[in-house]
C-alpha cells in the first residue's frame, strides 16, 4: 500500500468535471510531481486529497486512512504548505511554530525541543525571534514547511511552492524539500508550474490535462516517450498537454500570484 491512492476520484461542478476518473499511487518516500496548465484539475485534486473538498465520485486513501470517511484520521498524518501565505507576519518565526505545535496536540513536554529543531533544521535558528514580516521570501517558505512538518506527516502537500522566489531562495527551498525526503522519509506531492522544479525533485509525475491524466512516469521516462536527444520537461508538457508553458493564468489567477510575489519580497 503507498501513503497516497486514489480509485476513479472525480469532481463534478455543476456540468462541469474538474478531475475525471483520477487513479494514482504515491509510494512511501516518494516526491510526487502534478503538473498540468492551469484548470486542469490539479489544485481540485490537492483540496480533495487534504479533505477540504469532498469528491463527487470515487475514492482516496491516505496513509491507509479514507479521505471522507477518516477525514480526521487523514489530516493528523498530512502537512498543506498552500501558496498563500500561512505564517502570520506579526508573530516571530518560534511563536508560529509554538501555535503549530499546539494545534497538532503535540504533547507539552516535546514542544519546546520540537520547535527548536524544526528552526534549525530549516536553517532559522539565528531568525527564530524576529518578526516574520521581517523575513525573506526563502524564509518565510522554509518557515512554512516546518510548520506543516512538526508532526512529522508521512505526507506533505506543496502546491507551488517556490512561487514567487528568487532563483537563490528558490534553490534553498528545493535543497530543504530533498533533506525532508532523506532525514525523515517524508512523502511529497508538489503542484507546480516549473518543469526545473520538476525535473531537480520528483522522482516520478503525473501530467494532468482537462481534468485526466495524461502521462505519468519518472521526469527521464517521460522524456524518452517523445524519441528525441535533449528532449525536456518543457517538452514533454506542450506534447501531451497541447499548451505552451504559461503559468500565468487568468486575472485572478495572476493578482493572487503577484500578491503572493510582493509578499515575499
Amino acid at each position: 500500500m503507498g501513503v497516497l491512492e486514489t480509485e476513479r476520484l472525480t469532481r463534478r461542478f455543476g456540468p462541469l468535471t474538474a478531475v475525471d476518473a483520477l487513479s494514482l499511487k504515491v509510494e512511501y518516500g516518494e516526491v510526487f510531481g502534478l503538473l498540468g496548465p492551469n484548470g486542469a484539475g490539479k489544485t481540485t485534486v490537492v483540496k480533495m486529497l487534504t479533505t477540504l473538498l469532498p469528491p463527487s465520485d470515487g475514492s482516496a486513501r491516505v496513509a491507509g486512512f479514507d479521505i471522507v470517511h477518516q477525514a480526521e484520521e487523514v489530516r493528523r498524518r498530512i502537512g498543506y504548505v498552500p501558496q498563500m501565505l500561512s505564517a502570520d507576519g506579526t508573530l516571530s518565526g518560534y511563536e508560529n511554530l509554538l501555535i503549530s505545535a499546539k494545534l497538532y496536540d503535540i504533547p507539552g513536554k516535546e514542544r519546546e525541543q520540537r520547535v527548536r529543531a524544526g528552526l534549525a533544521f530549516m536553517g532559522l535558528t539565528d531568525a527564530a525571534d524576529r518578526l516574520v514580516r521581517q523575513y525573506s521570501g526563502g524564509m518565510i517558505r522554509r518557515l512554512e514547511i516546518a510548520q506543516a512538518t512538526l508532526h512529522r506527516p508521512p505526507l506533505l502537500f506543496l502546491d507551488e511552492p517556490t512561487v514567487g522566489l528568487d532563483p537563490l531562495a528558490r534553490r534553498a527551498v528545493w535543497e530543504h524539500i530533498a533533506d525532508l525526503r532523506a532525514e525523515f522519509g517524508t512523502s511529497i506531492l508538489l503542484t507546480t508550474h516549473l518543469m526545473e522544479e520538476a525535473d531537480n525533485l520528483c522522482t516520478r509525475v503525473a501530467i494532468m490535462h482537462l481534468g485526466k491524466v495524461v502521462a505519468l512516469g519518472t521526469p527521464a521516462e517521460l522524456k524518452d516517450t517523445l524519441g528525441r536527444e535533449g528532449a525536456t520537461l518543457d517538452d514533454v508538457f506542450v506534447h501531451y498537454t497541447g499548451d505552451t508553458l504559461d503559468a500565468g493564468g487568468n486575472y485572478r489567477d495572476a493578482a493572487r500570484t503577484r500578491r503572493t510575489a510582493r509578499r515575499l519580497g
